[in-house]
């Protein structure tokens, strides 16, 4: 069985025949990968060892310390945190060969065709549907996808669409992976509140999927979005970050380098919400801990809630620090960028952008739902719909 000190020796091995300061990074992270380095506890052969998952840290810490490129989960966090556990959990041999290196590498931007117009937080109302061609095997996929990551710049998506209407609306559901260079996608930007646009909504028109490229059987697409979600809100919730990371640490230094902006009533604000990050970054370190042994549960909805919370509460404070200064934003212009940076952006752009952390994500009142029944074990809201077939229902 592989443990710490084996990892540790395989690390020095990789860092000998691959120098950081003399290997590109594309070229360091495919070595990574191929030497089990980059996921420890995926299959052999798929970038990891099968080894306990909590054995990750040696690895990261050893690189760290070496100096070791990294890929950038600001630009492939959907590939990462979302498409890569489904493909490993539910795709063929085949689509993990031929998936899981080039995302994990950085090739290969993932985006997401999840939400609808008409199905935000209902997600299970979706009505993109998916129709067999009965020659040649392939689905034919016709609809719109919105609020879309990425899609500008993603070569591959993870996509649910309906291919049973006669069904209730969580069983009639299949997932694929669809091609965003195909025929019949369109990406279309739209403009966020900060000026750019970092989303899109997503026009499928005929676009061919082949059979090969469907995760799980069909039908029960709802079941394999179920771990890309729970995988989502892990990764967003229970991110690593460091003591003053994330959103707290540009407070704390404007107000450490800003003695003229202090005020008793901010200072007593700003203590409170930097015990509330420490404790939100402890727990999603042991989330990540309870996560090594096995599947993310519904208790990273509770760790996305207190992100989206403190990200706003800590926006605004700072906003609110700054005074007038904290109302000037740098850059109005229309842009597409290719990744979000939460913190390296002035004051006012991390208040805007922090109103979107609620929402994205699964919103907070689905959240809120989640914790109150599946980790609480209040009784669920009565839902009158869910027996019904998709095509009778109100819309």
């Amino acid at each position: 069985m592989t443990d710490a000190a084996e990892l540790r020796r395989r690390t020095s091995e990789l860092l000998a025949a691959h120098p950081p300061a003399t290997t590109g990074r594309t070229d360091f992270l495919t070595a990574r990968f191929d030497a089990g380095l980059a996921w420890v506890h995926y299959p052999v052969g798929l970038g990891g060892l099968d080894a306990p998952r909590s054995l990750q840290a040696v690895v990261d810490a050893e690189l760290e310390a070496a100096g070791a490129p990294d890929n950038d989960p600001r630009r492939i966090g959907i590939g990462l945190g979302m498409a890569a556990p489904t493909i490993l959990e539910y795709g063929s041999e085949e689509l993990k060969q031929r998936f899981l290196r080039p995302l994990w590498v950085g090739e290969e931007v993932w985006c997401q065709l999840f939400s609808e117009p008409g199905a935000g937080s209902d997600l299970a109302a979706l009505g993109t549907r998916a129709v067999r061609d009965p020659d040649s095997g392939d689905w034919i996929v016709n609809g719109q996808k919105v609020w879309t990551s990425s899609a500008h710049v993603a070569r591959w998506a993870i996509l649910i669409a309906r291919t049973d209407p006669d069904l209730p609306k969580h069983r009639g559901i299949t997932y694929f992976l669809c091609d965003m260079t195909d025929p019949g996608v369109e990406v279309r930007p739209l403009r966020q509140i900060t000026g750019e646009a970092e989303f899109n909504e997503v026009f499928l028109t005929d676009v061919r999927i082949p059979d090969t490229h469907r995760l799980g059987a069909v039908g029960e697409g709802w079941k394999v979005a179920q771990t890309t979600l729970m995988n989502e809100r892990v990764s967003i919730g229970g991110m690593r970050v460091p003591r003053e990371g994330g959103m707290i640490g540009p407070l704390a230094r404007t107000w450490r380098a800003r003695p003229d902006l202090r005020t008793h009533d901010v200072h007593q604000r700003l203590l409170d919400l930097w015990v509330d990050a420490e404790v939100a970054r402890l727990t999603g370190e042991r989330l990540r801990q309870q996560l090594a042994a096995g599947r993310p549960g519904p208790e990273g909805s509770g760790m996305k809630l207190a992100f989206a919370r403190l990200n706003q509460q800590i926006s605004g404070l700072e906003v609110e620090l700054l005074g007038t200064e904290g109302l000037l934003y740098e850059d109005w212009t229309m842009r597409r960028p290719e990744l979000v940076d939460f913190t390296g952006r002035d004051a006012g752009y991390r208040y805007l952008r922090a109103k979107g952390n609620s929402i994205e994500g699964g919103t907070s009142e689905v959240l809120l739902n989640i914790v109150a029944e599946r980790v609480l074990g209040l009784p669920a809201e009565p839902r009158n719909d869910k027996d019904v077939a998709w095509k009778d229902l109100a819309r």
